[in-house]
């Protein structure tokens, strides 16, 4: 029970200033229950026992038309009159009928979302022109900032589609951002092609979200994309959202007159909320609810979920656990072409212009039974003045933390570069793949567009490169030996297979682990060819185990105060990774003293003393018969 004074905050009339009390399944007492109807100065309707679901406030100003607030899942709105007086007539039959007894409410029954598949949930698509706040609204929903935001009204910032899984009160589904639609974009041009990625996932979503910006009003633009959501989606059931509406008031006038622009758009009644601050978010929970549930009823998901559950319960104790994989390297080299080739579908956009992908772009699918998710990063650039600020600022951001969280990263090289400079890797790449191995991740390099190096004039040219590229890379990269190298084409659309089985491998080797017996029987056999300056001062290792997984990470554990030196750790790192076949992944070793127990060194210490003092008395009396037997004779 909380009782509440100036409910400003709750209240779309700002200039109201309230206060009410608030409940949430309790039961009011009879102090709190005879000033509430003091204060309603209406008849009896509340009784001092009953349970309620219901947020119930008074205004100050004018006590005779209370304000009722309803809680909707875990939101607090504001509902209309008509709606106030029903809920008022309803209380008041009840107590009138059963004033000695407890009033019982009744709700009607929800779908339990979190108990649907993730897969099987419905999706919903947040669409409408640029910079209205698209990017903002899926942050707000999946309650984290993983798409970038960022005020540019001449540019674009999102140009790939984005899926998360949006969390509104108790409902779950899958919610999808999408880039600005210019229904004149000129064919051909980027915005062209960002358009007809939308209108391709159109056809597999349930839900349409159109925004507009409420301070703007409707302009033209928005219109027209209105008009291209009616031609490639016709009976896509659509929401108009009044996005920015903050700033809008009831009192002046404003809200009313952006939600009348907004009726111009044909969709029926508009919802305005703010994405940025959260407000209004109950009122598109309460229109989203009755149609998420009624799709999840048609198609009975539920039940399905329930079947499934109970036949794959014996394997989910054999599933592998998820990996994760990221896509690396410089603008254009073809990271996105990879990434759809993998995933066998036109999942990001992709072209000839440099920088194309700005969102790091997170996708799911099942390899040979193992879950992997995916990651299309932006192109790595060098860090200049021009880019310390901006969209470029904030994917090189983006890119650096996916690269922190993957498990193995995929570097992209450019074969036709490398053949025309002469050279495998720029400073960028060098840069990126150091970084990789220093926070101890799986590195595996990828050569795309090997195509443009076929035929019989480039016959030696294709050959001196798969040769080349190896050996400076592992000259380059020292610290790791056996890095997988891979030569693609990802745009023949085949290097499917050979790139996702050498990236299970290095995520394979990342997560083994040896047994301590077998390490100590490689650890033998290791130091006795192994050629030490001074034997004498030769290290003593008293056992060899292995700590830790993801990298594989190794304890030696000395006898004494002599230390492992650099060369020995580099012959012991290069040793394990040859005999245990540990190529393309870090591997580290550490050293520990063992110090001897301190009872059993102390009792041998006074076991040395004493026996050397016997020793010096038992000669004492030696000297001493001898002198005696002297004096006799």
């Amino acid at each position: 029970m909380l009782l509440l004074r100036n409910l400003k905050p709750f209240f779309r009339r700002k200039s109201h200033y309230s206060f009410g009390i608030l409940s949430r399944a309790t039961t009011l007492p009879d102090q709190i229950t005879s000033e509430f109807n003091e204060i309603c100065c209406r008849r009896t309707f509340w009784s001092s026992t009953s349970s309620c679901n219901e947020m119930i406030g008074l205004s100050s100003s004018n006590s005779r038309n209370p304000y009722f607030f309803h809680n909707v899942a875990e939101f607090c709105t504001l509902l209309g009159q008509e709606k106030a007086d029903e809920l008022l007539d309803n209380a008041a039959a009840t107590s009138s009928s059963d004033r000695g007894k407890e009033a019982k409410y009744t709700t009607r029954e929800m779908v339990d979302f979190t108990q649907i598949h993730i897969n099987k949930l419905p999706r919903v698509l947040i669409m409408g022109r640029p910079n209205v706040g698209k990017s903002a609204l899926f942050n707000r929903l999946i309650r984290r900032r993983e798409a970038l935001v960022y005020n540019t009204p001449t540019d674009h910032v999102t140009r790939d589609i984005r899926e998360g899984i949006a969390k509104l009160g108790n409902l779950r589904f899958k919610v999808l951002d999408s880039a600005g639609i210019e229904a004149e974009a000129s064919s051909g041009s980027v915005l062209s092609r960002t358009a007809e990625m939308t209108g391709n996932v159109l056809s597999k979503t349930q839900l349409a979200l159109l925004l507009v910006d409420a301070r703007d009003g409707v302009l033209p633009m928005d219109l027209d994309v209105g008009k291209w959501l009616r031609k490639n989606a016709p009976g896509m059931k659509t929401i108009v959202v009044m996005n920015k509406a903050e700033s809008l008031d009831d009192c002046d006038g404003t809200l009313a007159s952006a939600a009348g622009e907004a009726y111009r758009l044909g969709f029926g009644d508009p919802i305005a909320l703010s994405a940025e601050t959260g407000l209004g978010m109950a009122e598109l929970h309460e229109t989203l609810r009755p149609l998420l549930e009624e799709y999840v009823l048609q198609n009975n998901l539920c039940a399905d979920e329930e079947v499934q559950d109970n036949d794959s319960s014996s394997e989910d104790m054999e599933c592998k656990l998820p990996l994760q994989l990221a896509i690396v390297g410089r603008p254009n080299v073809g990271k996105s072409t990879l990434l759809n080739t993998i995933l066998q579908e036109d999942r990001v956009l992709v072209g000839p212009e440099a920088g194309l992908t700005r969102d790091s772009i997170r996708a799911e699918f099942q390899y040979e039974g193992r879950t992997i998710y995916l990651v299309d990063t932006a192109g790595w650039l060098e860090r200049t003045k021009q880019q310390e600020k901006g969209p470029a600022s904030l994917s090189i951001m983006q890119s650096r933390k996916h690269l922190m969280r993957a498990h193995v990263i995929v570097l992209v090289l450019d074969a036709e570069e490398i053949a025309n400079t002469r050279r495998s890797m720029k400073h960028v790449e060098v840069v990126i793949a150091r970084r990789a191995v220093e926070e101890g991740r799986g590195l595996v390099v990828i050569v795309n567009k090997m195509d443009l190096l076929r035929g019989k004039e480039n016959y030696k040219l294709y050959k001196s490169v798969t040769e080349a590229v190896p050996q400076e890379i592992q000259t380059v990269i020292p610290q790791v030996t056996g890095i997988p190298v891979v030569f693609v084409s990802a745009l023949e659309g085949k290097s499917q297979i050979a790139v996702m089985n050498q990236v299970i491998e290095t995520y394979e080797k990342w997560c083994l682990r040896l047994p301590t017996a077998r390490l100590n029987r490689w650890l033998c056999k290791v130091m006795s060819r192994h050629s030490w300056k001074d034997q004498a001062a030769q290290p003593k290792i008293k056992y060899f185990t292995q700590v830790k997984a993801r990298p594989p990470t190794f304890i030696a554990f000395m006898s004494g105060k002599t230390q492992l030196s650099d060369t020995d750790l580099r012959f012991l790192t290069r040793s394990l990774k040859e005999d245990f076949d540990l190529g393309g992944i870090p591997v580290r070793i550490l050293q520990r003293t063992v110090e001897g127990n301190s009872r059993t060194s102390t009792s041998s210490k006074n076991k040395q003393s004493a026996n050397r003092m016997m020793e010096r008395v038992v000669s004492d009396k030696r000297t001493i018969l001898a002198v005696e037997n002297s004096r006799t004779t």
